[in-house]
């Protein structure tokens, strides 16, 4: 009997330890306070604002979204894992949640993930473009590499489909690939997402990283590479066209020198099929951006980046100069500052926020040929 009941009990561990599964709640809260010059304020009865001004605001985001979200894995046996990620964004300062996609609006995925084999998810996810978080000196906070392409490198993707290698020689790739959904192929105006597509390549080691990234969003009215564009009596969504729908070329790298890390990166940003577009509406885009970490201690850095973007169709140009910096009150808390300012060229209207439109008070995009000076200082903790 003694036997019996031991045998069983090693059974009952052992089908345990297949079976074994994991479950991870985690987040993080940022908030903080900005101020901002060259708001626009007043406008006339085309929706165009006609001057500006400047505001003081407590503000969620600024330095990396507030999230929250669920991860976890169950083995499967063979070295093979089932996985999934739920992940959502809300406003601090609000304690409102995501305006779009749901409650999961960041990441609603499931799959499978070998070590030997790579890792396979389907569901929602932040889009491929959002690869170029690792090469921005800034990480794609609020004030960075999105602000100068009105957010084109940083949306999410549904219907999607991902593939992310292991690590060989170290070489590794990612890929995506969402459906329209649509009876067309790449969208016809049923669904709210046309066809978008992306793949990237990345070398790492210990002195740099090199990263070649392309991907595509397609127009869901009617699956081209060119968004909606604007009209002679609606000027305040002028901007809207290479910013929604294109293809986007980018080359990013990463120099490590000790307590120095240096970034640069190159994006080219291009549309086809575009017609009857108005003077100001860009169809490409050239972007550039670099910077430097310095490390100054284990709980002190301090950043300092410049970013430049260059429209066609007398879209004009516009670069950002910014400096700031982080200190880590502990493991999971940190204290960020940053100062930065947009200058704009004749007829340019590029803002330190990453708004997709043109000139109505409804954003914080500065009058056209204008300057706009941010600071922003905040707190944030991940758990």
């Amino acid at each position: 009997m003694k036997k019996a009941l031991a045998a069983a009990a090693l059974l009952t561990f052992g089908v345990a330890a297949h079976a074994q599964s994991s479950v991870t709640l985690y987040g993080r809260l940022d908030a903080g306070l900005e101020y901002m010059s060259g708001v626009p304020s007043n406008q006339n009865a085309a929706g165009q604002a006609t001057n500006s001004t400047h505001r003081f605001r407590a503000e969620s985001g600024d330095w990396g979204t507030s999230l929250w979200g669920l991860k976890g894995a169950e083995d499967l046996g063979a070295g093979t894992k089932a996985v999934f990620q739920l992940e959502g964004s809300f406003n601090t300062m609000t304690g409102a949640g995501p305006g779009g996609g749901g409650l999961f609006n960041r990441w609603a995925t499931v799959g499978f993930a070998n070590d030997q084999y790579g890792t396979f998810t389907m569901g929602r996810m932040l889009f491929i473009s959002n690869g170029v978080w690792d090469f921005d000196p800034f990480g794609q906070s609020n004030w960075s590499s999105a602000s100068l392409v009105r957010g084109r490198n940083w949306p999410q993707s549904s219907n999607n489909v991902a593939y992310q290698s292991p690590k060989i020689a170290g070489f590794d790739f990612y890929g995506q690939y969402a459906l329209s959904n649509a009876t067309n192929w790449n969208g016809n105006g049923t669904t709210a997402q046309g066809r978008e597509a992306g793949a990237q390549v990345t070398y790492t080691s210990s002195l740099f990283q090199i990263r070649g990234l392309y991907d595509e969003i397609r127009n869901p009215a009617n699956g081209g590479l060119y968004g909606p564009a604007g009209t002679a009596t609606n000027t305040a969504n002028i901007a809207t066209g290479v910013f929604a729908a294109s293809r986007e070329y980018s080359a990013l790298v990463n120099v490590f020198l000790g307590q120095f890390k240096v970034q640069a990166a190159y994006q080219a940003i291009r549309t086809s099929g575009a017609t009857a577009v108005l003077p100001g509406q860009p169809t490409t885009l050239d972007h550039e951006w670099g910077g430097v970490t310095w490390q100054a201690t284990p709980a002190a850095a301090l950043i300092a980046a410049v970013y430049h973007v260059n429209g066609n169709n007398g879209a004009g140009n516009a670069t950002i100069y910014t400096i700031g910096g982080s200190y880590n009150l502990s493991k999971r808390t940190l204290l960020d500052l940053q100062v930065a300012t947009v200058q704009n060229s004749k007829g340019a209207n590029y803002g330190l926020n990453a708004n997709n439109s043109g000139t109505s008070v409804a954003t914080d995009n500065p009058l056209p040929g204008h300057s706009q000076t941010g600071v922003y200082a905040g707190i944030q903790h991940s758990f």
